[in-house]
């Protein structure tokens, strides 16, 4: 019995010790992802401009992308699982002072700082996670676990919050619905801490040891220019993601949309995501990393952005075909799974430094985002805001062009087989 589950879990591509895990992943993304779709026209509706909500999320995702950045070379200089729970610790610090204060009092400063201090949390705890994956994982099979990584990091981050949410919000209330969250990321945490054995030792003994691991951050940058590229194309990914929920939901409400519709449209666009997280793991692994990344996610997502906006002056104010749009959006942001298979892969060793590069690539669209709305919203509204997330994602398109394995190698299976 014990083969036939081991042998489901190879062919999937997920690494067997960590099954545990990616469960917690999914149920702590849940929590920590509850209020995403619907924060910023809850703060515009009590009073504060779309610009002072922009400025909030930029200010979160800056502390995110510091964050993303350190997770990997913290987790290789103190240990996975130490920097897992340090991102717990301070994930619970500010949300509690978030929702226990700051926002039922609508006090901005407060809120500034206490939701950019929540975003320490779930970086350092996923990410983490991710170059756990990245060093257990056989070459084989690492665009598969990946994919799997990223179905459960964006099922809980953005499909279940935002299903929860527009479950929750009419019974108990939009600040119970946070109080709520907490729970969700305590039971997350207890699957990852305690049910997932760490086989991977990776803690330094010493404070110069640690010191070096965290300058490869900074170096592996100027040995190797592609990882750089890898994580600029990484905060193209994304970007649009982050920017949406500034300023979609107002736009939707002028065609005739409510908040509630506009949580079910999100949350099954990121269903369709995750799903198709999976789909072009497997598809990353046949067809290469980098012809996935530039055809389905930086040619697909520039597309499939233009049409998801334009779909309410086209349709109308129709639920079926919006939601349709969005879905081929969400399939398309799937295109860029392969990158965490890509980018490590471009270095023999000090893969921690590269996801790092990574996973602050990854951090960066919570900041940049909202900062593009910020800036351009009001110069040339949402119809030009679209426009240059549409041309962004063009540039990750050639960006990748350039990000190559030796020998012009699809994947690392490809490279194993042209080197025997």
């Amino acid at each position: 019995m014990n083969k036939v589950k081991t042998d489901f879990f190879e062919k999937a591509g997920i690494p067997r010790q960590l099954v545990w895990g990616y469960v917690g992943i999914l149920i702590f993304m849940m929590g920590d992802g509850m209020e995403q779709g619907w924060l910023s026209p809850y703060l515009i509706d009590h009073g504060m401009t779309m610009q002072q909500s922009a400025t909030l999320f930029s200010a979160y995702g800056i502390i995110i992308a510091i964050s993303s950045w350190f997770s990997g070379v913290l987790a290789e200089a103190y240990g996975i699982k130490k920097t897992m729970f340090a991102g717990l610790i301070l994930y619970l610090l500010g949300t509690v002072s978030f929702v226990g204060y700051a926002l039922p009092n609508m006090d901005y400063g407060v809120m500034l700082m206490t939701y950019a201090l929540r975003g320490f949390g779930y970086p350092l705890f996923a990410y983490s996670f991710l170059v756990w994956i990245a060093y257990v994982s056989p070459g084989r099979a690492l665009g598969r676990a990946v994919g799997w990584f990223w179905f459960v990091f964006t099922g809980g981050l953005v499909v279940l919050g935002a299903y929860f949410s527009s479950w929750a919000i009419p019974r108990i209330g939009y600040i119970n619905t946070l109080w709520n969250a907490v729970i969700w990321v305590l039971v997350g945490a207890f699957f990852v801490l305690v049910l997932t054995r760490e086989t991977h030792k990776v803690v330094k003994s010493d404070f110069r040891s640690r010191m070096r691991e965290m300058a490869k951050g900074f170096s592996i940058v100027k040995r190797e220019p592609k990882v750089l590229m890898g994580g600029i194309v990484r905060v193209i990914n994304t970007t649009a993601q982050f920017a949406f929920p500034v300023f979609l939901p107002t736009y939707l409400a002028q065609h005739g949309f409510t908040t509630t519709e506009w949580l079910q449209i999100w949350g099954t666009i990121f269903t369709s995501n995750i799903i198709f997280n999976l789909i072009f793991g497997f598809v990353g692994d046949s067809l290469g990393w980098r012809n996935t990344i530039i055809w389905f996610g930086g040619v697909g997502c520039a597309l499939s952005t233009l049409f998801f906006y334009y779909s309410p002056q086209l349709f109308g104010d129709s639920f079926i075909a919006v939601m349709i749009a969005g879905i081929i959006w969400g399939a398309m942001l799937a295109g860029y799974v392969p990158l965490s298979a890509l980018v490590p892969s471009l270095v023999k060793s000090d893969k921690g430094a590269a996801m790092s590069i990574l996973n602050l690539g990854a951090g960066m669209p919570v900041f940049v985002g909202p900062a593009i709305v910020g800036l351009f919203i009001g110069l040339v509204g949402s119809a030009g805001v679209i426009w240059i997330l549409a041309l962004l994602y063009l540039v990750s398109a050639l960006l990748t062009k350039f990000i190559t394995l030796p020998n012009n190698a699809k994947t690392i299976r490809h490279l194993e087989n042209i080197n025997e």
